[in-house]
């Protein structure tokens, strides 16, 4: 006969049996936005359940900055490696200097359907010497937020801003009659205008600044528009600052901001509630080249992507939750819904919560995104990237706006910045 201690014993694992099966399977994911994690948990209950497997998703949710910071410990010490991380195609350079630390999905995706099925482009922000590292979420296509009220307190109309040049003479009226600076810019918008330019930071041999005069003339016009009072730096030097939205935005100090479609969706209705209807959206002004043709009126900027570590021993299952994640229509609705991006992922863009008009903006997103996605341009992915992006953002486009350095000088200053940190070639 048992003691009572062994029936005990019995009884409770039993129990955990019950509540948590031995036969459970966890999959953990980091994840670079704290907006996503109720959503991933959410996801992760309805994989369980639509699987009918034996599977939680453990949801760990750091900053946009934290993450990396975190999964580089992880991955040098070798501890704590998660099996998916959700990275910011801002960051994901960080990680291509040696051997990357993410499963080539390659063959996964091609197998899918997702290669074709994801916006080409934005695949391609994942995809290094030829291997997809990565599968994007979202679209992240740049548009001008604008003060409706207020273009129409100034009688200018969104069509009046087709090209910088339209800005520069519009600005230049609206600051001559009213006192009034038409628009908010950043350092995080500089290789947004150069691929509107037609080229980028790197080009695909690994060249820095390839089109250095293009690049100069990016800062020389945006620091005549500064000079002149049309444009102007946030107090704190950014358009992502809650402080901008209370101060710059509510007050009118400027008519519009550039920024991607998570921008409008997120922080908008995050930092200036009550200003639901005032905002619309329409595209980025763009340039005219040599021919006289308009570029793209649009480019990306930021924008989530989903990877495997090489350090999971849980590729297979992590595949194929991700997979789920990407293919599920009513998951990129809601996540769209909840206030993030438009979805990398063309064919939910049938769905009709995703062309409805939005209710803070009285206009349909979706479609002015759908119209502005055939043209984006590429982004020239390199281990650099991530460095001259806050080079820029950080150190000299501020500078050239508030007049403290020559954008002659900012760029020479910003190459050997770059072929001193042993990292340009």
């Amino acid at each position: 006969m048992k003691s009572n201690k062994s029936y005990f014993y019995l009884f409770v694992i039993a129990v955990l049996s019950v509540v948590s099966p031995l036969s459970a399977k966890e999959l953990v994911i980091w994840i670079s936005s704290f907006q996503d994690q109720v959503y991933y948990e959410q996801m992760g209950e309805l994989y369980a359940k639509s699987r009918k497997k034996d599977v939680t998703i453990n949801v760990k949710a750091y900053g946009f900055r934290e993450m990396p910071d975190k999964l580089g410990v992880a991955i040098r010490s070798g501890q704590g490696i998660p099996d998916m991380v959700q990275l910011d195609e801002t960051f994901f350079g960080v990680f291509l200097n040696e051997d990357s630390p993410f499963v080539d999905l390659t063959k996964k995706v091609k197998k899918s359907g997702l290669s074709k099925d994801l916006h080409p482009r934005r695949l391609e922000v994942f995809t290094y010497k030829g291997k997809v590292m990565g599968v994007p979420q979202s679209l992240s296509a740049m548009v001008l937020y604008y003060r409706k009220d207020l273009f129409e307190e100034f009688d200018i109309k969104p069509s009046d801003l087709k090209t910088w040049a339209d800005v520069a003479e519009v600005g230049a009226e609206l600051q001559e009659d009213q006192g009034q600076r038409l628009m908010a810019l950043d350092g995080t918008l500089f290789d947004v205008f150069l691929r509107q330019k037609g080229t980028d930071l790197f080009d695909k041999k690994g060249n820095f600044l390839p089109d250095e005069e293009k690049a100069l003339e990016v800062l020389e016009e945006f620091a005549e528009m500064s000079a002149a009072q049309i444009t102007v730096m946030p107090d704190r030097g950014s358009i992502f600052d809650p402080v901008f939205f209370s101060g710059d935005l509510e007050t009118g100090e400027v008519l519009c901001v550039p920024g991607a479609d998570w921008y409008g969706l997120d922080l908008f209705q995050q930092f200036a509630p009550g200003m639901k209807g005032l905002w619309g959206m329409m595209p980025l002004p763009t340039w005219r080249n040599e021919k006289g043709e308009l570029g793209p009126r649009t480019a990306t900027f930021a924008g989530q992507g989903l990877m495997i570590c090489k350090g999971s021993k849980k590729r297979e299952e992590s595949w194929d939750f991700i997979e789920f994640v990407m293919k599920n229509k009513e998951a990129n609705a809601e996540r769209f819904l909840q206030g993030n991006s438009f979805p990398a992922y063309q064919p939910s863009w049938k769905d009709e919560r995703l062309l409805a008009k939005h209710e803070y903006f009285e206009q349909s997103i979706g479609e002015l995104l759908i119209q502005l996605a055939k043209e984006i341009p590429p982004v020239v992915v390199d281990p650099r990237r991530p460095q001259a992006i806050f080079l820029m953002q950080e150190n000299y486009f501020g500078s050239v706006m508030f007049g403290a350095l020559s954008p002659k000088d900012a760029i020479k200053q910003y190459k050997d910045a770059m072929k001193n940190s042993g990292r340009d070639r």
